[in-house]
């Protein structure tokens, strides 16, 4: 049986962190914010959204709403964007997408102020993951993998490293992270020829495809490492990840589970983001 790469030990580490920080920082007077922009009652936002707010009071973090009609036009939510980059008091600012088809997503999410990126989606802070420059956030998910890595002393340098997808919202940012460890990266996607037998090569496997369960017990090796990225929900409302969670772990070494694997991280990385931008902006 694996070794479980419990999310809840990553956060309460995180969080102990946190909570110091936050305190220091309302010393000085500042009390780091996160604002969050939502339109519409999408369930999945919802329960992000309550999820972020209820880790935020845990750790001294305020939590801005700025709930808008699903009808809501590009121009005003723009003026929304700008009114928050304006605001000294919000040090983050954390955008739900996707957004309705009226609106130009492009568009909107670069008019973020980096400083204020603390989700890594505007163009400049993915800019400073490729070039490895520290400008901006990267995005939490992909941070929220290397903070677990951390946690478990999951040494990076100059393993075979597989991440199956290549999104920009993880699978290309993670790769380019991982590569400034040191590690050997290969991207598999929908194209890649034999995907199962290019991931069994793999010490350390990543699986971010957004798939439920399509990695199976044949993507699987001894000794190997699984991080679980996927969030999928089935018929019965039951949340999966993109491995076949039973199979995988009668043959690898250390898998994260789903739920309580990397997506518990990757809240808490939201917050400590926001905490670094109010770091900076009492610099």
């Amino acid at each position: 049986m694996a070794k479980i790469l419990d999310g809840k030990q990553v956060v309460a580490k995180l969080n102990d962190n946190l909570r110091a920080e936050v305190e220091r920082l309302k010393s000085a007077g500042i009390t780091p914010a996160l604002a969050i922009v939502r339109l519409g009652e999408r369930a999945d936002d919802l329960s992000y959204e309550r999820g972020a707010r209820k880790r935020a009071e845990t750790v001294g973090v305020a939590v801005q709403p700025f709930t808008l009609p699903l009808a809501t036009t590009e121009a005003e939510l723009l003026a929304v964007i700008e009114q928050i980059n304006r605001d000294a008091s919000l040090h983050g600012l954390l955008l739900f997408r996707p957004l309705p088809k009226q609106i130009d997503e492009e568009k909107v999410r670069n008019a973020i102020h980096p400083h204020k990126d603390v989700d890594g989606i505007t163009d400049l802070s993915l800019a400073g993951v490729f070039t490895g420059s520290g400008q901006g956030y990267p995005p939490c998910t992909a941070q929220a993998c290397l903070e677990t890595f951390d946690h478990f002393g999951i040494e990076l340098k100059g393993k075979r490293v597989v991440v199956i997808g290549r999104s920009l919202v993880v699978g290309k940012p993670l790769a380019m992270m991982l590569l400034g460890h040191h590690a050997t990266v290969t991207i598999c996607h929908t194209r890649s020829v034999d995907m199962a037998a290019l991931c069994r090569e793999a010490e350390i496997l990543i699986a971010a495809a957004g798939k439920a369960k399509m990695v199976g017990k044949d993507f699987c090796s001894p000794r190997q490492i699984v991080l679980d990225v996927g969030i999928n929900v089935d018929e019965a409302g039951n949340l999966m990840g993109d491995v076949d969670f039973a199979a995988a772990e009668q043959v690898v070494e250390a898998i994260t589970p789903v739920p309580g694997g990397i997506g518990t991280v990757t809240t808490s990385v939201l917050l400590k983001q926001v905490v670094a931008a109010a770091m900076k902006s009492n610099a």
